[in-house]
């Protein structure tokens, strides 16, 4: 009998030592080492193995522009949300990992895309949950398909004896931390179960053209668990966002390799799954009885998609010695930097005053085409003056207090048209070469924050 090979992996990273050490050289992080039985897989002995893969001759080199490809075209879901996430619908033969906090909705929004692909056979592993309990949820959601076929188990050689029977057009995992592989002697959920369990649908994902969904868990610092290696294998990282307490879901991309990284879907949760929001500036303008201060509304983009975002902040003298300054949805630095400017270039005695910014929707922003929508509300809500509903905002502002031009203006000056909005501030460098006759919106154009100051106030 040969010896048990045993190894140590860092649960933060995936790095590997032979012993145990107290730090990760890799990550720098401390007590993340584990160990690990690890047993090698004997020859010709694999998880998967589609037709013919004993006769298979091995690939030869070729000229890069001898190699012929054809666009596959891509599966369009019927989640409009998740098609421009996505890049424009599934490509066949792709492996997707959407990670997020537990029940913010990663198994219901993957249920849901099931039931509303019609015409393909889905399956849908859970290792999590029993069949039964996916039932009742599919219940609650308005859609059916005849095709959709659940599996309530964890080994991955069980799993692909199943795939076998059944041939699916598509595969849901629910969860890979769930999953374990014989050929690896250690619990679901460790790093050398994850990355093994992850090769082997790749493989599969690969060699039949079978799109894979792998839903994944988070850490308690929001990056999905287990091995960094994790996220490299794949070809999309999803992370599904939101507070728990509200309403609101936020799919983002932070890896795509069939589209833009730029894209933002948003969802509404309802008791019956998950409702697709076409118009996510409506839902992220408050609805507000009266003009209040510190209130301005910022157009912003977000990969193709523009949006009209309430920006809100608070300005009050400073209770204790040193003033507070935090922002909730808006990078902090930034906010200190803008107020630097106002008090610099402004005049604006802000040395001594308590600053809180907060961008309405729950959204997390990093636009700097909202710079100017932020310092009008900073300026309104210190001079206490309120800046009219009617008007929003597009421009970054430089550190000599001058307006600077923004991409994509033109998307932003029609989306708040569209919205009602009857003015719109821009930096003037924006606008050149732009035919302004086009759009029936007043354009208020602008150089300087001393200009906006006089326009506004």
């Amino acid at each position: 009998m040969s010896k048990v090979k045993t190894t140590f992996f860092c649960q933060n990273c995936g790095a590997q030592s032979p012993k145990w050490i107290g730090r990760c050289p890799a990550c720098g992080e401390w007590n993340t080492y584990v160990e690990e039985i690890v047993q090698k897989e004997e020859t010709g002995k694999g998880s998967w193995k589609p037709q013919g893969a004993g006769t298979k001759k091995a690939n030869a080199p070729k000229k890069i522009h001898e190699v012929n490809y054809e666009a596959q075209a891509r599966w369009i879901t019927g989640d409009p949300e998740l098609d421009r996430v996505l890049g424009g619908g599934i490509v066949p033969g792709s492996l997707v990992l959407i990670g997020g906090e537990p029940g913010i909705g990663k198994s219901t929004l993957m249920l849901q895309i099931a039931l509303i692909l019609k015409g393909r056979t889905i399956l849908y592993v859970s290792g999590e949950e029993s069949e039964a309990q996916i039932k009742m949820r599919a219940d609650r959601m308005e859609a059916k398909n005849p095709d959709c076929y659940v599996l309530s188990e964890t080994n991955t050689q069980q799993i692909f004896q199943q795939i076998e029977i059944l041939k699916p057009d598509l595969l849901v995992i629910d969860s890979i931390q769930t999953l374990n592989s014989q050929f690896v002697e250690s619990a679901a959920g460790s790093v050398s179960q994850v990355r093994e369990c992850t090769a082997e649908l790749m493989k599969f994902a690969k060699e039949t053209g079978t799109p894979v969904f792998l839903i994944g868990h988070i850490t308690k610092d929001g990056s999905i668990a287990g091995p960094k290696v994790l996220e490299h294998m794949v070809d999309t990282v999803l992370q599904f966002e939101g507070d728990r307490h509200l309403t609101y879901r936020i799919l983002r991309t932070s890896k795509n390799r069939f589209g833009s990284t730029h894209e933002l879907g948003i969802y509404e949760m309802r008791a019956e799954g998950l409702r697709s929001v076409a118009n996510p500036s409506e839902i992220l303008l408050t609805q507000r009885e009266e003009v209040l201060n510190g209130v301005a509304i910022g157009a912003m983009m977000e990969g193709n998609r523009p949006l009209l975002i309430e920006i809100q902040s608070l300005v009050s003298p400073a209770t204790y010695g040193t003033p507070q300054r935090s922002s909730t949805g808006h990078d902090a630095k930034r906010l200190n930097m803008l107020l630097a400017v106002l008090e610099k270039r402004g005049g604006m005695k802000l040395g001594q005053q308590d600053v809180f910014l907060n961008v309405a929707g729950g959204l997390r922003v990093d636009d700097p085409g909202l710079d100017l929508a932020v310092c009008a509300s900073l300026i309104s809500s210190y001079e206490d003056t309120p800046v009219s509903e009617h008007i929003s905002f597009a421009g970054e502002v430089g550190l000599g207090g001058e307006i600077r031009a923004v991409s994509r203006i033109e998307n932003r000056i029609a989306e708040a048209e569209k919205l009602g909005f009857k003015k719109i501030m821009v930096s003037k460098y924006a606008v050149k070469g732009l035919d302004l006759k086009k759009f029936k919106i007043q354009i208020l154009q602008v150089s300087k924050l001393e200009e906006m100051y006089q326009l506004i106030f």
